[in-house]
Order: structure tokens, then sequence, then C-alpha cells
């Protein structure tokens, strides 16, 4: 692989996820703490309009609006569809030549902890992801099984890199010690991407524990659509935790509890995530798998 010639942090995806809004206005205002040697560095806000009310977005979810059939089609005219566009454009290697990595900061009402999700199992991110959880134990790792081509997430606009989760942190809200570990955590990846470009990375061969995000779930409706359960109290806050069949899932107003019934024990994320409710997703499930990686 080439050398990558640009590392782009992007905040604001969804304009009340403050962690990343305010690390973008924190590193416009001084650059020299993104700054390295090998590569240009880049901090932008992605919905500005949205940042700036303090509104998750103004017409649809930005980060849903990434498909290349959607970026090429002139009938989509909301203010996110055109902004896909736009950020596309930048970001293109059609338009652009230069080996980009993204590094989307988001923020979860999930109890998530530290989250990374990587863009695509490429060797160079699976590299990264051994360097990142060897200095941050805590620190999860998840894949989707969409090809980064096929997404509509920001983060497939470039194999290399991919999403900074940070949770749990309500809307609207910032968290000064989330806010620190997220940017402790850019600053390893910047220098992580020196050294890779520089020869000096580390190769790490140790077994990397990643989970693979494999169904959404919905709370439990009655025929109107109207949500006839909550997360039930065992399962609340327990992100990455087992899941076993027969476990509760759900508790419905009445107090009963809705069991886990599938056969195979899963490992729930996103539980509850606030944003999520209009997405009819209660959470989501993964498996957790061992990924081997390096020489």
């Amino acid at each position: 692989m080439n050398q990558i010639k640009r590392v782009a942090i992007v905040g604001g995806t969804h304009g009340n996820e403050l962690t990343g809004v305010y690390l973008v206005k924190k590193f416009d205002r001084a650059p020299e703490l993104i700054g390295r040697s090998t590569f240009e560095t880049i901090a932008l806000l992605a919905n500005p309009q949205a940042c700036e009310i303090g509104r998750r977005y103004i017409d649809i979810d930005l980060n849903r609006c990434f498909r290349q059939q959607d970026l090429e089609n002139p009938h989509l005219t909301s203010y996110e569809a055109q902004r896909a566009k736009e950020l596309y454009h930048i970001f293109s290697s059609k338009n652009n030549q230069q080996q980009n990595l993204i590094i989307d900061l988001h923020s979860t009402t999930s109890n998530m902890g530290l989250t990374f999700i990587l863009a695509s199992q490429h060797p160079f991110n699976l590299q990264l992801a051994a360097y990142l959880t060897s200095l941050y134990p805590h620190l999860k790792l998840l894949a989707s099984p969409t090809n980064h081509q096929d997404s509509p997430v920001l983060r497939s606009l470039s194999e290399l890199g991919g999403t900074l989760e940070v949770g749990a942190v309500p809307q609207g809200v910032l968290d000064a010690s989330l806010f620190q570990q997220t940017e402790q955590v850019i600053g390893t990846i910047l220098d992580c991407v020196e050294a890779y470009n520089l020869g000096t990375m580390p190769v790490l061969t140790n077994p990397l524990t990643v989970y693979q995000s494999i169904q959404a779930i919905d709370y439990p409706r009655n025929k109107s659509g109207d949500i006839q359960a909550m997360i039930h109290p065992q399962l609340q806050s327990r992100d990455y935790e087992a899941l076993n069949p027969g476990d509760p899932m759900f508790l419905t107003f009445d107090g009963e509890s809705v069991l886990y019934e599938d056969k195979s024990t899963v490992y729930p994320i996103f539980i509850n995530e606030a944003a999520y409710y209009e997405k009819k997703i209660a959470m989501y499930l993964t498996q957790k798998k061992i990924v081997s990686h390096g020489s």
C-alpha cells in the first residue's frame, strides 16, 4: 500500500453529538495538535447546519446518505443529500488520487465505552486496531457485515480508518472524560499513520477480538406500531456483554419479561440508543469473533 497522504478527522455528522463537534473546533483553533510530518490532516464538520442548531440532522440522517446510488441521484435534494455529495467529492478517489484515512467521531447514549468501528478489514485497519487495543485494552472493535462500498455511512468514503464511537453520553451534552479519551485515541491514530509512512509501525500479530454486527432488533410493538415494551433492566447498559438463550431482553409495561429465544449467545450493542427509536432499533446483536492478522 502507498503512503497515506491525508487524514480527515470528521465531527458533527450528527449535530447533537458534541464530542466530535468540539474536538473539530479545537483542532481548527490549534492545528498543531493534529499536524504530522508525512501527511496532511484536516478537521471538518460534516453537517455544519445541524451543528449550529444542535440537532441530529436538518432533513434526514446524513450518516445514511452515502450509498453510491444515492450520491449519483440528482433527484435527492435534501440538505443532507447535498452535503453527502459535497463530502464525497472531497474524498472520492476519482477526484483525488491521495490515499485518505477517515476518522468519523460519534457519541452514543448507549454504554459502548470506546468503540472503533472498522471501515473495512483492510490489513492496515487490522494493524491499527491491534495497536489501539494494545494501548487501550478496554477499546472494543466492531465490524459491519456490509462491504464498505455498499454502505450508507460516512466512513465508507474510505476503506482506511473508521468511526470512533464513545458513550454513554446524552445527546447535546459534553462529557469531559470521554472527550479527553477520544482526543487521546485520535492522537494515537495519527502517530500510527506517521509510523506507517515512516516504515516504523509496529507489527502486532496478536489475535483481535472483533464484534460482527449480525442483526438489528426492534422493540415489541402492537398492530398500530406503538412500542409495547422497554429494554429490560437486566440488559440495560450491558453493551458487549453476553446475551444467552432465555435471558430477558424487554419488559412490557405490564411488567412481563420478553426473553431472548434464539439458540446462540450474542452480544448486544447500541442498547436503547436514543437516536434509534425513530429507526425502530432497540439494539444490534453481534457475534464475537477472533480475527488473525499480520505476518
